[in-house]
């Protein structure tokens, strides 16, 4: 039974507690690919003039800024339960003079306070892993995106077949915790590498996004399937 001051693996306090050297981590763990992962999510988006952009699990910001930056007409809200996290986004947001179009707020993407249809675009990276109930999320992020409007879902994954997969399966399970626990000296990152290994394939993770009221659009491995790119779109009432 877990004791009401123990930290549920994968909770915004878990990362509070990394916050601080979590954007470095990811530049090394994934040898600085993920953001061309995130350039790639944006552009999934298909968004048009003056959107509206929701991103879920925001953390420090690095997609919310990625699609500000890409489109300057953009009004982007990025979501997220961590503070610690959210608190540096806000900082990096400043820097890059772009606060007064991201908007960092805390909250859980399962409990979105949000109308129906109120985003041209939802995304979320590296996160839907986290979410203890990843069918509500979905079903909220369907909710909230508008008719055509389109949902991006980014997410690490370990290769269950190909030449590589050995190879890519090694990196997870014993290169991510060991450099997470080295640098941030945390032992956050073995439940990184087990929520890494534990996540659906990507038929599996596809077919609860159809039954989450979510039409699936597209389902791309990234180098060599360390990583899905899923696209989806609200699917039309029967």
């Amino acid at each position: 039974m877990t004791s009401a001051t123990e930290v549920r693996q994968g909770s915004g306090q878990m990362f509070d507690a990394i916050a601080e050297r979590y954007d470095l981590l990811n530049r090394i763990i994934s040898l600085g690919i993920d953001q061309r992962w995130r350039r790639l999510t944006v552009a999934a988006l298909e968004l048009q003039e003056g959107p509206r952009v929701l991103d879920l699990g925001s953390g420090t910001a690095d997609l919310a800024l990625r699609i500000a930056h890409t489109h300057p007409d953009a009004q982007v809200i990025g979501l997220d339960p961590s503070v610690n996290m959210l608190s540096i986004g806000r900082d990096k947001a400043r820097r890059e003079e772009i606060d007064d179009r991201v908007k960092l707020v805390e909250g859980d993407a399962q409990a979105l306070p949000f109308d129906d249809d109120r985003f041209d675009g939802v995304t979320i990276a590296f996160g839907i892993r986290n979410v203890p109930d990843r069918g509500k999320a979905l079903a909220e992020m369907a909710r909230v995106t508008r008719p055509g409007g389109r949902v991006a879902i980014l997410e690490l994954s370990e290769p269950r077949s190909g030449v590589l997969g050995p190879l890519a399966r090694f990196h997870v399970h014993h290169v991510v915790p060991t450099i997470g626990g080295l640098i941030s000296g945390k032992k956050e990152y073995r439940y990184l590498q087990k929520s890494i290994a534990d996540f659906p394939p990507p038929e599996a993770f596809a077919e609860l996004m159809r039954e989450s009221g979510l039409e699936v659009l597209e389902v791309t491995p990234l180098t060599f399937g360390v990583c899905t790119l899923y696209v989806g779109t609200p699917a039309e009432a029967q």
